[in-house]
């Protein structure tokens, strides 16, 4: 694969394979080229690599360069929605509000270009039960990806998978930064350091 298309999955997990493409413009509909897309999901069981130590290092992360049309795609597997763990003190929380704590599948994304702000979102799948309703309230109408589901056995030949397979086709659009901090990841304190 060129460094404009990546493999996020490790092989590992038995799930539905997904093909999502797309490409990464400008507000005026330019195409930007040399745009770093990094890209991260939970599997079929709701974690994600990095807490879950039984995955493999990045498994489910990649990190794609848009090539001269500002494309990128890449190859996964159908992430799963996931709730918060059914005894921690959220979801005490949540049962005590009447509300679940359940999240829809989604993919998320960092992405940014020179000269252009840093964007931090999610894609959410639109066949998803808590599409509407996730605890969180992370559904925008306009970050909802029309999933496909196929099973089009000649098409699976070619993408070198045996049975059915999912595609998302699914372009982001950049604002120009107005001060160079704009462009910048903003930095977060991730864990507790003693």
């Amino acid at each position: 694969m060129s460094k404009y298309e990546a493999r996020l999955d490790d092989g590992t997990d038995a799930a539905v394979p997904l093909f999502m493409q797309g490409q990464v413009r400008d507000t005026d509909g330019n195409p930007l080229a040399g745009a770093i897309v990094d890209v991260w999901q939970a599997n079929t069981g709701g974690t994600y690599s990095w807490f879950d130590p039984t995955q493999s290092a990045f498994n489910l992360r990649r990190r794609i360069e848009t090539d001269a049309q500002g494309n990128y795609r890449f190859r996964s597997i159908v992430p799963s929605g996931y709730g918060c763990p059914p005894t921690g003190p959220t979801q005490q929380l949540l049962d005590q509000l009447g509300r679940h704590g359940q999240r829809p599948a989604h993919i998320h994304f960092f992405i940014s270009a020179p000269g252009h702000r840093h964007l931090t979102t999610q894609i959410n799948l639109s066949d998803d039960p808590y599409l509407h309703d996730d605890f969180a309230y992370a559904t925008r109408d306009e970050l909802i990806a029309e999933i496909r589901f196929s099973d089009d056995q000649q098409l699976a030949r070619e993408l070198d998978v045996q049975g059915r397979f999912a595609q998302i086709d699914f372009d982001f659009e950049l604002q120009l930064a107005a001060a160079p901090v704009e462009q910048q990841r903003m930095q977060r304190v991730r864990a507790l350091e003693d």
